[in-house]
């Protein structure tokens, strides 16, 4: 038992638990968050955040290219089953280029024709600027 409690004291996620706990309190059924879910939420996101980073740089990789893009992101999340089902409506649509080509929509927001469900919002709200009120 004592090495179990060694070994959670000793893993240290990437991502700020702050931000994290910010984001899930988003949720209006969450009111308090334990800090053993914290870190489990924290560990798992980092995780997925990884191996979706992996998976877009293998397919930038085939493509001979450096810098990972939204195509190749799309294309990664294509392959993986799993996270195809939930993430690639998610992602923002490409844009047609005149020549036929696909090219990325600059600063785009995805889903931005969909409203967001009663009692929630966007998670690109979450992270903008405040909008100071007028006066």
């Amino acid at each position: 038992m004592a090495e179990e409690d060694d070994a959670a004291s000793t893993i240290r996620p990437d991502l700020p638990t702050g931000r994290v706990k910010r984001i899930m309190k988003l949720d209006r059924d969450i009111n308090k968050v334990n800090s053993e879910a914290l870190l489990l939420v924290t560990c798992s996101t980092q995780l997925f955040l990884e191996f979706l980073a992996e998976r877009s740089a293998q397919v930038a990789a085939e493509k001979k290219r450096k810098t990972v893009k939204l195509d190749q992101m799309r294309i990664a999340v294509k392959r993986h089953r799993p996270t195809s089902d939930f993430l690639l409506d998610s992602l923002p649509a490409l844009a047609q280029s005149v020549d036929g080509q696909s090219a990325e929509k600059v600063r785009s927001r995805p889903g931005a024709e969909k409203p967001a469900p009663a009692g929630t919002r966007r998670i690109d709200d979450f992270f903008g600027k405040p909008v100071s009120e007028v006066s």
